[in-house]
């Protein structure tokens, strides 16, 4: 005899996702900053990189792609997770970012966008003046 347990919370998340997916599932990401540089990383298995859009405007950074939705007329879907259609994502870039030299890659399924920092937003490294004079 199998027992399973019922939570509900998990059991309503599960079905509230399947309803209305969330950005964030449909385009995971992550951003980090290194060397006064921040990265960030978006998911997208299945997307062809030419039909990817990325606009920088008003500090927003925004990403959309469009998966295809596949031709399964008359199938009998037994689980259907991989989200299909149009979808958009947005970053809202700091003063900090030089929003004119951003730069994208995508390589196996992962967009990668690089903001740097704008110059005088980095750290800056300030030389001290010695104003003791040494003794003739």
């Amino acid at each position: 005899m199998t027992v399973r347990f019922f939570e509900p919370l998990n059991e309503f998340d599960r079905m509230f996702d399947r309803l209305a997916p969330t950005a964030a599932g449909s385009m995971p990401m992550d951003i980090f900053e290194k060397d006064g540089t921040y990265h960030a990383r978006f998911d997208l298995p299945g997307v062809d990189p030419e039909t990817v859009e990325l606009t920088v405007e008003n500090s927003i950074l925004t990403v959309t792609v469009e998966r295809p939705v596949e031709d399964t007329e008359g199938a009998n879907w037994l689980m259907r997770e991989r989200p299909a259609g149009r979808h958009s994502r947005q970053i809202r870039l700091g003063p900090l970012v030089d929003t004119g030299n951003v730069d994208a890659a995508y390589d196996r399924g992962v967009l990668t966008v690089t903001l740097p920092m704008r110059e005088e937003a980095k750290p800056q490294r300030i030389a001290i003046k010695s104003t003791m004079s040494l003794p003739e």
